[in-house]
């Protein structure tokens, strides 16, 4: 059986990250993860090692503000949020990955002569 590739393209996790924060409101990393995860219908997967370096590079871009609350476990975790800043990302990366999969669309869908 052949194994299907779940990773995320690279250049999406910003993309992804950002639209969850902006739709679901502010979350901790574990959250964030599987929130992709679930509305993705398990085709994405967002590990930690790629998810916490991004974070943080987003929160030193202006695009994220974090601070510690506790977790629905009653833990304590950093809780990201997006800003202005990350909205005006957010248009620009969904501009983006429109101009993108239209562009593999034409290529998927040309009929040779």
């Amino acid at each position: 059986m052949k194994k299907t590739r779940n990773d995320i393209l690279h250049g999406t996790l910003a993309l992804l990250v950002l639209r969850t924060l902006d739709v679901a409101g502010p979350m901790h990393g574990y959250a964030i993860t599987s929130h992709i995860q679930v509305v993705s219908a398990e085709r994405l997967r967002v590990e930690e090692g790629s998810l916490y370096p991004a974070l943080h590079r987003m929160e030193q871009d202006g695009w994220l503000k974090s601070s510690w609350g506790l977790t629905e476990k009653n833990r304590e975790a950093r809780f990201y949020n997006i800003t202005a800043r990350g909205r005006r990302q957010l248009a620009d990366e969904e501009a983006s990955w429109k101009r993108l999969t239209e562009g593999v669309s034409r290529i998927l869908l040309y009929a040779s002569p």
